[in-house]
């Protein structure tokens, strides 16, 4: 049997939940048509939804259409909810997209019309309510072919009707027609899947009018697409039932998903496949390709991933605007709070929850009122927690209007990275670029590729107001490493330091938000709104009038929008209407003024640094972001603007860079020397020459002093997941199982405090787990660390060595090379992975051979005797 998955998709209050009750009732699906205003909507599970009668959670229904399953994705059409129908578009086959014949293309409309074409979906238009008066069908679908696309074409008539019409849309099958007089389905199917034609139907959803002839043409045209036999899922959607259970909505887009198949790196399984149709749902054994089926085990999925050969959805076009302080207005403790909206976080990651560590602040992104509203009575009847929201704040991006290159540089003693960055402005609307344009010859591909992660790893902020960056080409021209030194961490320092440093450099520009707006309101009010929207810098197109209606569109900064519906309520006497819904970012008209009131200052986030690191008299040292250029190691050959052609006009002295040649290769360039120029004469040692200047001032002493270190107890700190990772035997074990490979760990680090008498402590990170309040636990002797969210085990072991540190002997077991020196300057030695992989080999051992001198010392006198016995029958001559 076939598979085919539709999306519906709607402004609000366009009937699109009405048309799927439609849909499922003529397809034999449902025995009785449910109504959203009676509060029986096979689609309206949830009791928030029966309440306001709109669609909030993506639902899904099965339904049969000949020799194919459909399965049915209906979608919340409010603009607040949006982020959860963009999800749904990357799963979809094709779509529905619902019309109100009243109010033809409205400003949500178009924004969904654009999703849609950025996902490739291919689509289908239902003109609904056209049983109401005011609904003009060809005025309708005029608007259709001039806001939305050429291609659409009225199929509601016979074949022969509209032929000619689809045909214009695309060349071969004009030519075809010319020749024929006629369209073949194939033909119509393949058009449809390029999205050069749009099928148009015409009727009433809750009168059941059009319906028969609107499913008789989803079954005949709709493309059926083919599946791979390798397996493959998007996740799209996670939910949690009646009793607790973590659901993870996905579809099947290659192979067959089977009941306990290993879905995650994490080794975590699919305990139940749940085939959901409205609010019940039969589990099945298997899955296959085109399946939409929630899974149960999952713990640690999100929205977006893919599972098999997909790949992670980049993220959504549509982002909230707005973000707002959650107040606990019931005493919760913010901890637990955190935890709880965490949860929600999983289901619907625009809620972007941030705590704010100095101020205990909780911190969420919310596109409107009513999504707040919504948020507020999940909380409260999912945990019993009361909450109120502070004041909104306005998300702000940020880019930059002029090229700049960002130089990085981090060598503490021992570790040695450097990266040049050219950053460029890119067009609105294109987010983050990342590219590489550096030769191999001067840094080898594997580490140009870990520059490109670090880059994408995580939001970049800006220094103006402390905003992401966005629209903006980030591309890597030069780098540098050393042969011995480096090590990854060492990338990732000096390539957040470089971009830090070019926004530093650039000439930075501030972006709002800006809503599209649908403003209806009578005649005689369209004066005050046109000078209401010129005062807020917003851009309205001519009006419209339908009746006594006038309808104004066009748009403005949601700083300024916000509000402004009440106040529209207000002076229309609540005969008018704002209707608003994202439009990008543009720049910010009263820059200075924000800025200012934001107060960021980027030199003093520590976590945000632009400065560097470089080394020098055996110890690093760290270099302003303005000083970073003239003592940088590498010259990428960029030259930006005049200012740096004058100073390329100036010869400038080469700067000599470290050889990282190894031993093998030293021998190779030394035997070809001495075939050209003959043998090399090795000098003998050489005095070195007194300095030039006296080195024992005081202020130079001390500036060489050591600490001191104490002679007491010994303590051995264990980054635990960078040791399971760098020793071969723990990362064979962790492949099947991180819980085995970290007991694995403490064993074995259990026999060292026993042999070596130091304290052994042990951390691992738990700095993903959402609401972590990490924890210590006692493991036999030693004991074992979890930190607690956003906390890594590097920060944790940073002030353990600080504190231990002041009173006893400190080692540090890790490989990490941004540690060092922190580690370094807290007077703690530095153990490398490979170092105590060594030592801990040693101390095996040497228990071995204790335990096996143990064993012939205390031998039982049985076993003597017996042994004694059987020497001298040996001895005895024969």
């Amino acid at each position: 049997m076939k598979k085919l998955v539709v999306g519906i998709l709607a402004h609000v209050d366009a009937g699109k939940t009405t048309l799927s009750e439609a849909l499922l009732y003529r397809s034999g699906a449902l025995r009785k048509l449910g109504r959203v205003d009676h509060r029986d909507a096979f689609l309206d599970t949830d009791a928030i939804e029966r309440e306001r009668g709109i669609t909030i959670f993506s639902k899904q229904a099965v339904l049969s259409l000949g020799d194919t399953e459909v399965t049915l994705l209906d979608t919340p059409g409010h603009v607040d909810f949006s982020a959860e129908a963009e999800r749904t578009l990357r799963v979809l086959d094709c779509a529905i997209l619902v019309i109100s014949g009243t109010d033809g293309v409205q400003a949500h409309t178009r924004t969904l019309w654009r999703l849609l074409e950025r996902y490739g979906v291919p689509t289908f238009l239902f003109v609904n309510k056209m049983d109401l008066a005011g609904a003009d069908r060809d005025a309708v679908l005029t608007e259709l072919k001039r806001r939305l696309d050429g291609g659409c074409v009225d199929f509601s008539a016979p074949p022969e009707a509209w032929a000619e019409e689809a045909a214009v849309c695309d060349e071969g099958v004009l030519e075809r027609y010319l020749d024929t007089g006629s369209v073949t389905d194939r033909d119509v199917t393949a058009m449809i899947r390029q999205r050069k034609l749009f099928p148009c139907f015409f009727g009433s959803a809750l009168k059941v009018e059009g319906v028969d002839d609107f499913l008789t043409a989803l079954a005949r045209y709709a493309p059926v697409p083919d599946y791979p036999a390798d397996f493959g899922a998007r996740v799209f959607k996670v939910a949690r039932d009646a009793q607790g259970a973590r659901l993870t909505y996905l579809k099947v887009t290659g192979g067959t998903l089977r009941v306990k198949a290993v879905l995650t790196e994490d080794g975590e399984k699919a305990d139940q496949l749940r085939v959901y149709s409205g609010a019940k749902f039969k589990t099945v054994e298997e899955a296959p390709a085109g399946t939409v089926c929630a899974v149960t085990g999952l713990s640690h999925t999100l929205p977006g991933d893919g599972l098999g050969f997909e790949t992670n959805w980049s993220g959504p076009i549509l982002e909230p605007v707005l973000t707002y302080q959650v107040e606990l207005t019931d005493g919760t403790d913010p901890q637990t709070a955190l935890q709880r909206l965490r949860q929600l976080e999983e289901e619907d990651p625009q809620l972007h929850v941030v705590w704010n560590e100095q101020s205990r602040q909780i911190h969420i992104q919310l596109m409107g009122e009513v999504q707040m509203e919504i948020l507020r009575r999940r909380l409260r009847e999912r945990f019993g927690m009361e909450v109120e929201f502070g004041e909104g704040a306005i998300c702000y991006r940020e880019t930059i209007a002029n090229a700049v290159e960002g130089i990085g540089h981090f060598e503490p003693l021992r570790h040695y990275a450097e990266v040049h960055l050219l950053l460029e402005p890119a067009p609105r609307g294109s987010g983050l670029m990342l590219a590489a344009d550096c030769p191999t010859d001067e840094l080898d591909l594997n580490w140009q590729r870990l520059i490109l992660t670090h880059l994408a790893e995580k939001p970049h902020l800006g220094v103006l107001t402390g905003s992401p960056i966005t629209d903006m080409k980030i591309t890597l021209v030069a780098g540098r490493a050393h042969v011995k030194h480096t090590e990854g961490g060492d990338f990732r320092q000096a390539t957040y330091r470089a971009v830090r440093q070019g926004l530093m450099q650039a000439e930075s520009v501030l972006l709002e938000p800006w809503y599209d707006f649908r403003l209806e309101l009578p005649a005689e009010q369209v004066g005050r709104a046109m000078s209401d929207l010129q005062r807020m810098n917003g851009e309205t197109a001519p009006p419209e009038t339908f009746g006594e209606e006038t309808v104004l569109t066009g748009s403005a900064p949601v700083a300024a929008l916000r509000g402004y519906a009440a106040e529209v309520t207000a002076y229309t006497r609540g005969r008018g209407r704002l209707l608003c819904t994202p439009a990008g970012y543009r720049p910010c008209a009263n820059q200075t003024e924000v800025v200012e009131a934001v107060g960021y200052d980027p030199e003093r986030d520590v976590d945000n640094t632009p400065d560097s690191v470089f080394c020098g008299h055996g110890a690093g040292y760290t270099v302003k972001w303005n000083e970073v250029p003239a003592h940088a190691h590498v010259d990428s050959g960029l030259r930006l603007g005049a200012e740096r052609e004058e100073e390329a006009a100036e010869p400038q002295p080469r700067r000599s860079g470290s050889y990282a040649g190894t031993l093998q290769q030293d021998k190779e360039l030394q035997a070809i020397f001495e075939r050209t120029y003959g043998p090399v004469k090795q000098r003998s040692f050489v005095q070195p020459r007194a300095p030039k200047r006296p080195v024992s001032s005081e202020d130079e002493a001390e500036k060489r002093t050591i600490r001191e270190q104490f002679r007491g107890e010994e303590y051995l700190l264990v980054d635990g997941y960078n040791i399971i990772f760098a020793w071969d035997e723990l990362k064979a074990i962790a492949k099947d199982s991180l819980d085995s490979a970290r007991k694995s760990l403490c064993d074995l680090l259990c026999d060292y405090q026993g042999y070596r008498k130091c304290h052994v402590i042990a951390v691992f990170d738990a700095y993903k787990v959402k609401g972590g309040l990490g924890s210590v636990e006692k493991y036999h002797n030693i004991h074992v660390v979890y930190t607690k969210e956003a906390e890594t085990a590097d920060a944790y072991i940073e002030k353990a060595t600080y504190e231990i540190g002041k009173k006893h002997r400190v080692k540090v077991a890790t490989s990490d090379g941004p540690e060092q020196l922190i580690i370094l300057g807290h007077g703690a030695l530095r153990l490398s992975a490979s170092n105590f992989h060594e030592e801990m080999e040693q101390v095996q051992g040497q228990i071995a051979d204790v335990l096996a001198r143990n064993n012939q010392k205390h031998k039982t006198g049985a076993l003597r005797s017996a042994m004694e016995k059987a020497q001298k029958k040996e001895d005895k001559p024969c």
